[in-house]
């Protein structure tokens, strides 16, 4: 089973994927956007600020109900399930961060 996703995890795993193409900032430009999977439910969920608008790296606090798991007082997502991985959407198919950086690489070597 994967660890919980959190605040945490999502700033390892950017530290992790800087300079693969697997961060945000690396696969804008080829048409990427940040966002979750639940692998349980096979549900895709774009990268939300608390308001609803799009945003432009992963963050938790845009997430459903469903699947967080705990909030802090002023409301922002703690701990979401531990099904939910951070990855990308492009072209309404998700991509997990190495798929995502393996594409990038892909388009840099043609």
């Amino acid at each position: 089973m994967n660890p919980t996703m959190n605040p945490q995890r999502l700033q390892l795993e950017n530290h992790l994927f800087q300079g693969s193409g697997g961060v945000s900032a690396e696969n804008r430009a080829e048409g990427f956007r940040p966002a979750f999977f639940d692998t349980q439910t096979q549900c895709i969920y774009p990268s939300r600020f608390g308001d609803g608008r799009p945003a432009p790296f992963h963050l938790l606090d845009g997430l459903p109900e469903e699947v967080v798991l705990a909030r802090d007082p002023g409301g922002r997502v703690l701990s979401v399930k531990s099904t939910v991985v951070s990855g990308f959407v492009r072209g309404g198919r998700f991509f997990n961060r190495e798929e995502a950086a393996a594409e990038v690489a892909a388009t840099v070597l043609h």
